[in-house]
């Protein structure tokens, strides 16, 4: 699965480039948790946290149905 969702993340990664951010894929624990690291600009925008549930985490749990949340890991 963690291969699945690096390359999902590979096709996001460039709409946050365009804002001067940058994800980076940490883990996938066995309950299907996705653990990111948000850098550039994203790491510290206030928005962070949207971006990731309204956006990654509803793309990777619309195309991988055992992904069951998202982590921001500091």
């Amino acid at each position: 699965m963690k291969e699945q969702v690096q390359e999902i993340i590979n096709e996001i990664r460039p709409n946050l480039q365009a804002d001067g951010g940058d994800i980076d894929l940490i883990d996938v624990t066995d309950d299907g948790i996705v653990k990111v690291k948000l850098r550039g600009a994203c790491s510290g925008c206030p928005g962070a946290a949207m971006t990731l549930k309204m956006g990654v985490e509803r793309i990777l749990k619309q195309r991988i149905p055992q992904v069951t949340g998202i982590e921001n890991v500091l």
